[in-house]
């Protein structure tokens, strides 16, 4: 094998070509696998979008703000009513769904992996080492390197956007999930073991449920990770918002790209604030009772004989 030498002097290493080999041997080897996945894939992001776009605009709206409502407060309820009917009132209410939908499905898929990883790893020192120098890769990945090797595979469109996606917004579910669990109380955990309870109990009913703030946290962090990338994957075909952006770009058309960009916004302020909503330690009927009490005159205790 000869070496080309660099300007500085330094053998060339050609990884590159190996790279290219690489994917071409996969292609080649997996190139079925890969397409059904695509299609599954469009299937399910676009019957979802479909779905969103079926319903009229403003009584989605109405739905989704009271969502909001019941999760967490009126002022987030108004705020996403007013959100959305901007949304709809720049007239980019479809192209919304669409990104919603690519986003659900993409986060759907990225959880499905990245909390029985984020399990494992937190369970095994042996994973765990194995699984972080790849989450390091993947959160430190320029976002826009991981539209070329998915265009190769998955080819300009939907599907491809959506695996971008998936890949760029794991990480965090990956690590917080890690971490939630390793934060649990030992004590508690050995408390479990001694009432004889297996791993499956002590983790379905002791480490998740304690580690729930943190896992909540993570799915935080991979909806708007996975909202920022979709914007981004409008370059390979993704559609929806990041598609509007994109032609905005091409035309320099700054009132559009605002339009699209303030709907990104809202559809960030309402995804964010209702996941957080799950990452409080008190659950909500908690609190509505504890603020009912607060309000109720105090009962008087019973006299002691």
């Amino acid at each position: 094998m000869s070496w080309e030498q660099t300007d500085t002097g330094v053998p060339r290493i050609p990884f590159g070509e190996w790279v290219d080999e690489g994917f071409d041997w996969v292609t080649n080897t997996l190139g079925g696998f890969f397409d059904t996945v695509a299609d599954v894939t469009d299937t399910l992001t676009n019957g979802l979008a479909d779905l969103l776009n079926t319903p009229p605009a403003l009584a989605l709206a109405v739905v989704l703000a009271l969502l909001a409502w019941l999760v967490r407060d009126w002022k987030l309820a108004l705020t996403s009513l007013l959100g959305l009917l901007f949304v709809a009132g720049v007239d980019q209410w479809e192209n919304a769904m669409d990104t919603l939908a690519l986003v659900t499905v993409a986060t759907l898929v990225a959880l499905l992996v990245a909390i029985p990883t984020g399990i494992l790893a937190a369970g095994s020192p042996r994973v765990s080492r194995v699984v972080r120098p790849v989450m390091d890769l993947m959160q430190t990945m320029p976002a826009f390197v991981w539209l070329v090797p998915v265009v190769s595979l998955f080819g300009i469109g939907v599907s491809g956007a959506v695996v971008a996606t998936v890949i760029f917004a794991l990480p965090p579910g990956v690590r917080l999930t890690e971490l939630g669990i390793r934060q649990v109380d030992p004590e508690v955990v050995e408390a479990g073991h001694a009432f004889g309870a297996t791993p499956g109990e002590i983790l379905r009913g002791i480490q998740l449920p304690l580690a729930l703030p943190t896992v909540m946290a993570g799915v935080n962090q991979v909806i708007m990770l996975a909202l920022s990338m979709a914007v981004i994957a409008g370059l390979v075909g993704g559609g929806g918002l990041g598609g509007v952006v994109t032609s905005s770009i091409a035309s320099l058309n700054i009132g559009l790209g605002f339009e699209a960009g303030l709907s990104v916004v809202v559809l960030a302020v309402l995804l964010d604030r209702v996941t957080s909503a799950f990452s409080d330690n008190t659950p909500r009927p908690q609190r509505l009772g504890a603020s009912f009490l607060r309000r109720s005159p105090k009962t008087p205790e019973p006299a002691v004989a």
